[in-house]
């Protein structure tokens, strides 16, 4: 018996939503710090097939990364009100299909690592896809999950600087460890949305270990992730397309304060969704300060 075509479409949909597709900011945030370690380690010049095999690894990883998250919070996300018509939490898609899906997913990016033939880019894959998997379950028992999302969200950078180095330079740890406070900052702001429901079920998250500093940690972790990437830049001597970038990045930063200060949820998820432009900002000013090096503007 075939299946119609208008319930292919819905069991894709569903899929589409558990991989969450159709809000594409995870991604987003995923891919800024990934283009800084391409971009960097190339010094401005990466070879445009290995860019493609990141950015499109950044869809499969992140994709797999959302239905892992779901799988292990299946039992909570029906008792939180932002999440529980998930398509897992609401029942639409079972257990068993998510698995695959999230197979399939992993399965795909691996196949992308393997076209560079470096074992080193294979070890730090297998290490990415362990810190992707196990995240979602550090909401249990770790007080700042956060942080461990900042370097599952920042391994991206080490393994671009494998793939066009051949080894990972001290600048690339350096700049995962500006991604973590900068992670610590929008999934913040992001936690401080559903306080009252993490509060109600159990789940740890930043924004309840913080309390009432909360605010104030989420500037302290951009001031430090600013400064962080620019130790990086004037170490590499970046010039001031740069620092331009940066100086819009730290504005942006500046404008999260009065967004988050009143710790109004619906202005919480706007400042979280803002930080796409935070992460834009440092990439066009590592890229525009590649191209004025090039001479591409005389």
């Amino acid at each position: 018996m075939g299946i119609s075509w208008s319930r292919l479409r819905e069991r894709i949909d569903l899929y589409e939503s558990l991989m969450r597709l159709d809000r594409p900011i995870g991604i987003l945030l995923l891919l800024w710090p990934t283009l800084w370690g391409l971009w960097l380690s190339a010094r401005g010049e990466p070879h445009w097939m290995v860019a493609w095999i990141f950015v499109l690894g950044t869809v499969l990883m992140r994709s797999a990364g959302c239905v892992i998250n779901d799988l292990a919070d299946r039992n909570f996300d029906p008792h939180v009100e932002r999440t529980r018509n998930r398509p897992l939490a609401s029942g639409q898609v079972s257990t068993k299909e998510a698995l695959f899906l999230f197979a399939g997913l992993v399965l795909c990016a691996f196949a992308l690592v393997l076209l560079f033939e470096s074992w080193l880019l294979i070890g730090l894959s297998v290490a990415a896809l362990f810190l992707a998997a196990s995240y979602p379950f550090t909401k249990r028992f770790l007080a700042i999950p956060q942080a461990y999302l900042g370097v599952a969200f920042g391994f991206g950078i080490p393994m671009a600087y494998a793939a066009q180095l051949g080894r990972v330079l001290p600048e690339a740890w350096w700049l995962l460890l500006a991604n973590v406070f900068w992670a610590i900052a929008y999934d913040t702001e992001y936690a401080m949305v559903d306080r009252v429901d993490d509060l109600r079920i159990g789940i740890r998250t930043s924004a309840i270990t913080f309390g009432k500093a909360d605010v104030a940690v989420v500037m302290i972790c951009y001031a430090l992730a600013l400064g962080l990437i620019g130790a990086v830049a004037y170490r590499i001597g970046l010039g001031w397309c740069f620092w331009a970038g940066l100086a819009v990045a730290a504005g942006i930063a500046a404008y999260h304060y009065t967004l988050i200060r009143e710790r109004d949820p619906a202005r919480c998820f706007k400042a979280f969704l803002h930080n796409n432009w935070f992460g834009a900002s440092v990439f066009a000013g590592i890229a525009l300060d590649s191209l004025v090096r090039k001479g591409f503007f005389r």
